[in-house]
């Protein structure tokens, strides 16, 4: 696909190993990365010192003499390293594979073989190490990154760095060559393997540049999975083509200290996170206080500027949502403080890059317009089809998925159902797999009562199902802070008194819910699941989604029981 002028990078950023060593010569000493410790200093790594690090480690792999194209593998915690380390895989003309720090060993044993990969960088990955060990072939050989566990073996990042670079030049590339290999998390079965160019990754950043334009000294934050799509668009080819520093996380228990140190002026996360503060703000300040106060001509600004100060986004001047629906009550709640909220839509088969809305220009429950370079249509199935300048080159070793997905004429397939409205905004309407049939034959889309309900200030996460039930019904994982309210040492006659709260509270949302549903997609009843849904029990993706099959399978084998108790409110 022809690349307009507007989309078309300028040499010295044609790539993002272009745009590294670019910038590397433009902002020699200035601070690009900085890395917290567990001991709760930092690392800074400047322009100039990374440049050296990853000539000295792509000149030690291109000594290794390993063909043009090769696949190497990066597993481990995001990391400045980590991003490092992806740029010494491609300026040497290797491909790099990421595979998420907490994959299992079937699916790291899995991605390393179906790939073919080379060599293993291992990075942070503390408690997830020995669970991915025994998918790793010990004569894997690997290279240690800084922070990576004692036990992980191999030779050692900072030694490599030291390699003899003096006659290096980086591998030219094309750009349609293959940069990078991203292994989907999937919903379920086995992760595919997506196939994105040089071109891909650095052509992005500059269509973000139309939409939002950046500055020279804007903030990222990274912490969302750099072994996803979304994280390195908005986070590493970002920062590459742009020039923007990069803050990194530690842990979730220090998340707020280290994003108050970074400021983001960028801000990218997933509905989970934007609902977890949201909540967190609301246990310390009841919303009846908030909306009393924001209603103060005084009172309302600091209070607004408290918040945000508080959750480190007082410098946020573009704030995006994105990887699934988030409630209209919390957008409206950060709108409220000022951040104008936006949501963008796309997955790993285009790099992230779909649709987003405009400032000045939301229509609730709409994902936005199509981004520069996009094209967009509904099928008459009413699957949105888009083709695009950020398309996949296709599934690596996987000709017939990448037939099906990916269409005569260019148009991916991408599983979403939509409608588009008057000014060409896109409703997502439900995942063409995800229409489940009740036993009255009847189909029930569920993405978007799930949506709705999670507005809910008690709920943190639902999954609504049914197949082959008389009529649909919802699991609901309770809030962090209402499942604390259960646990938290209070007497018993406190703890009953929360649950007959919970269970009056969610049979009015069942009520409500139900009334503005038509009568095959109403709910019969609600459970309150047991367990909360996480990563390492495989109910939720690398990125917070929930894997619908496995929460069915886990589930549906009780629904005739629950059905038959007569409840609209199921504790499990």
């Amino acid at each position: 696909m022809k690349l307009p002028p507007e989309l078309t990078p300028s040499e010295e950023r044609a790539d993002l190993v272009r745009a590294f060593f670019y910038w590397a010569g433009q902002r020699g000493d200035a601070i690009w990365l900085t890395q917290p410790l567990a001991s709760g200093e930092v690392e800074e790594i400047s322009w100039g010192e990374a440049a050296r690090q990853v000539s000295g480690v792509a000149a030690y792999l291109r000594s290794l003499g390993l063909p043009t194209g090769s696949r190497i593998a990066i597993i481990g915690k995001n990391s400045a390293h980590w991003l490092l380390a992806d740029l010494a895989i491609q300026a040497a003309g290797y491909v790099s594979v990421p595979i998420y720090p907490n994959a299992n060993a079937e699916t790291a044993r899995h991605i390393l073989a179906h790939s073919g990969a080379e060599l293993l960088f291992v990075g942070r990955m503390e408690e997830f190490w020995e669970v991915a060990l025994p998918g790793i072939d010990a004569s894997l050989a690997r290279i240690r990154l800084p922070l990576s566990p004692p036990a992980a073996g191999g030779d050692d990042w900072l030694t490599l760095a030291n390699f003899d670079a003096a006659d290096f030049s980086p591998q030219p590339r094309s750009p349609e060559a293959l940069a990078t290999i991203i292994y989907t998390s999937g919903s379920t079965g086995l992760p595919k393997g997506v196939m994105i160019s040089a071109q891909t990754m650095a052509v992005v950043p500059l269509g973000m540049e139309q939409v939002f334009p950046s500055r020279s000294d804007d903030r990222l934050l990274s912490y969302l999975p750099l072994a996803h799509a979304a994280e390195r668009a908005m986070v590493e080819s970002l920062a590459l083509v742009h020039g923007l520093s990069v803050f990194f996380i530690w842990s979730l228990d220090t998340f707020t200290t280290d994003l108050q140190r970074a400021r983001p002026t960028v801000f990218f996360s997933i509905p989970r996170l934007w609902t977890r503060f949201y909540q967190g703000v609301n246990a310390r300040i009841p919303l009846g206080v908030q909306r009393v106060a924001l209603k103060l001509p005084i009172v309302s600004s600091l209070l607004r500027r408290k918040i945000l100060t508080q959750l480190g986004l007082q410098d946020v001047r573009i704030a995006v949502t994105g990887s699934a629906p988030l409630p209209e009550l919390i957008v409206q709640w950060y709108r409220g403080l000022g951040l104008e909220l936006l949501e963008a839509y796309g997955m790993s088969e285009n790099f992230g890059w779909s649709h987003s809305d405009r400032p000045g220009t939301r229509r609730p429950g709409y994902v936005g317009m199509v981004q520069p370079g996009v094209e967009c249509r509904i099928s008459e199935e009413g699957e949105i089809l888009v083709r695009s300048v950020s398309n996949m080159l296709g599934y690596y070793g996987d000709e017939a998925q990448t037939r099906a997905t990916l269409g005569e004429d260019g148009f991916l397939h991408t599983g979403d159902m939509g409608e588009v409205d008057a000014q060409d905004r896109l409703r997502i309407t439900g995942r063409v797999k995800d229409l489940f049939k009740t036993s009255k034959g009847k189909y029930v889309a569920p993405v978007p009562i799930e949506t709705a309900m999670g507005e809910h200030p008690d709920v943190e996460q639902v999954c609504i199902t049914g197949n082959h039930q008389p009529q649909p019904w919802g699991l609901v994982q309770l809030s962090e802070a209402s499942r604390e309210r259960l646990i938290d040492g209070k007497g018993q006659s406190e703890v009953e008194g929360e649950r007959t709260r919970l269970e009056a509270s969610l049979a009015e949302l069942l009520s409500s819910t139900n009334a503005s549903l038509e009568e095959h997609s109403r709910l019969d009843y609600l459970v309150i699941v047991a367990e909360a849904w996480t990563q390492e029990n495989d109910l939720l993706t690398p990125t917070l989604k929930i894997r619908r099959a496995a929460i069915e399978a886990r589930y549906e084998g009780r629904a005739d029981d629950w059905r038959a108790s007569g409840k609209p409110v199921i504790w499990e």
